[in-house]
């Protein structure tokens, strides 16, 4: 007789089966009926185009493996913050679960107990972005000697963005306030879909073509990781690494860093922090302006008071090397020396006056006053007499001067010239003429006088007889 199972007996048997079968399974499908309870447990079927399935993915496991308000996400082993409600479930979403099977007694439905739930079109794209970044690597796309540094407050810039984005006028918005004014010339493209890597590129080839850039900035604003592939290509990494000016890029929001990123030459975190390190804030450069003044005023100042010390340190010693005060060095050395020859002649005076009136103590004690006054009277006599030679002498000398400025006189060759005479000399030579045998018919002479001279010419030579 078979065996009669009851529902219970039945589903439990079915439930061993099930779950010893498929201990661990991976199912891939389209999320649909999502569900998000206030226990924090997500409900889901997946489904394709021939079944579905039921999956319950617990809070408890979504949790598992976090340390520090983070977790590690076991495929690709990246760092993530705890998103308790895994938002980013959404229906519609094809999706790649891990988990065991199981059957749900009280509704004798089999499901899904998910251990793991991961993005299909993200974990696909993940493993494109991981195989084009180590294939680039090898080539030298992301080596930091090649990558070179913007210009210092550009004045001309090329941005390759699309025209109606918000990350342009993000970008714009915090350009306007910063660095000294710069003329922007827009290349438009796509930035998102397949045709954005080949339009991208072409931008960019387009700038660094023109040649009037100093430099190219790639602007795009944040979205999930599909939006952003286009920056994730070959075309765009190509067409930065071979640009001939410095490129940006300022694409997503922080955490987003995609292959142009890593190619470019400098990246920015978003589109307003590209702006930010493009150009000074314009109040900093107002400071910096004003720091500058200030330190050019105390330098010039400085420098003013380091000129006036050393004029005033050349005016002394100019000073002192001066013919007026070396008169007056001069002029106080003999006012010492008067004041010494004073002091001397005083002091010499007293000692002889002293001397003489010790003498004349000593001849007063020794001859008496008599014989002093005799003394005085011949030394008197002597004086008179030494007096009368001295004038005579004088009035020798004298008379023998003048004697000598009438010979001088005498000697004089200009002297006979006041008497009549006169000095005879060639034009040309300048010799003096003593003879009529020194001229020659028609010659040249200059005759001078006392009170002037005259130029003669000779028309006639008549010899003294007496010769």
């Amino acid at each position: 007789m078979p065996h009669i199972f009851g529902v219970g007996e039945l589903t439990t048997a079915i439930k061993d089966v099930v779950e010893a079968q498929f201990p661990f399974v991976f199912v891939r499908g389209q999320v649909s009926n999502l569900s998000r309870p206030g226990s924090g447990h997500l409900y889901f079927t997946l489904k394709d185009e021939l079944a579905a399935l039921g999956v319950v993915w617990f809070k408890n496991t979504r949790l598992a493996g976090t340390v520090g308000g983070e977790r590690i996400d076991p495929l690709t082993g990246e760092v993530q913050p705890i998103d308790v409600q895994a938002s980013w479930l959404q229906n519609g979403m094809e999706v790649l679960c891990a988990g065991r099977l199981t059957v749900y007694a009280p509704r004798g439905v089999y499901q899904l107990v998910a251990e793991l739930v991961e993005d299909m079109g993200a974990g696909r794209l993940y493993l494109e972005f991981e195989a084009l970044k180590q294939e680039l690597s090898s080539k030298g796309y992301f080596a930091l000697e090649r990558k070179r540094p913007m210009p210092v407050h550009p004045t001309r810039l090329a941005v390759i963005t699309a025209p109606t984005a918000a990350a342009l006028q993000d970008f714009l918005r915090v350009g306007e306030n910063r660095g000294f004014g710069c003329q922007l010339r827009l290349y438009p493209t796509l930035v998102q879909g397949d045709a954005a890597p080949a339009q991208i590129a072409k931008a960019l080839r387009a700038a660094g073509r023109d040649g009037w850039a100093q430099a190219a900035v790639l602007v795009r604003g944040g979205g999930s990781i599909e939006d952003l592939w286009a920056f994730n290509t070959i075309e765009v990494a190509t067409a930065i690494f071979e640009s001939p000016i410095p490129v940006m890029t300022g694409v997503g929001h922080e955490v987003d860093v995609t292959i142009a990123d890593l190619v470019a030459d400098v990246r920015a975190a978003t589109p307003s922090h590209a702006a930010q390190l493009l150009w000074v804030d314009r109040d900093q450069l107002m400071q910096q302006v004003d720091e500058s003044e200030a330190a050019l005023a105390k330098a010039a100042r400085m420098w003013l008071a380091g000129k006036e010390t050393r004029l005033s340190e050349a005016e002394q010693r100019l000073r002192w090397l001066s013919p007026g005060q070396r008169l007056e060095r001069i002029e106080e050395r003999l006012d010492v020396f008067l004041d010494r020859l004073r002091r001397i002649g005083r002091e010499l005076t007293t000692s002889k006056t002293r001397a003489v009136e010790n003498l004349e103590n000593r001849l007063h004690q020794a001859f008496g006053m008599s014989s002093v006054i005799a003394k005085r009277t011949e030394v008197d006599a002597l004086a008179k007499q030494l007096t009368f030679c001295a004038r005579r002498w004088f009035d020798e000398k004298q008379m023998e001067l003048e004697r000598l400025e009438i010979r001088l006189a005498g000697l004089d060759p200009l002297e006979p010239l006041t008497r009549g005479y006169g000095l005879v000399r060639k034009l040309d030579s300048g010799k003096l003429v003593r003879s009529v045998k020194q001229v020659d018919m028609g010659e040249s002479l200059s005759i001078r006088l006392a009170d002037g001279g005259m130029e003669a010419r000779v028309t006639s030579v008549e010899q003294d007889s007496n010769e």
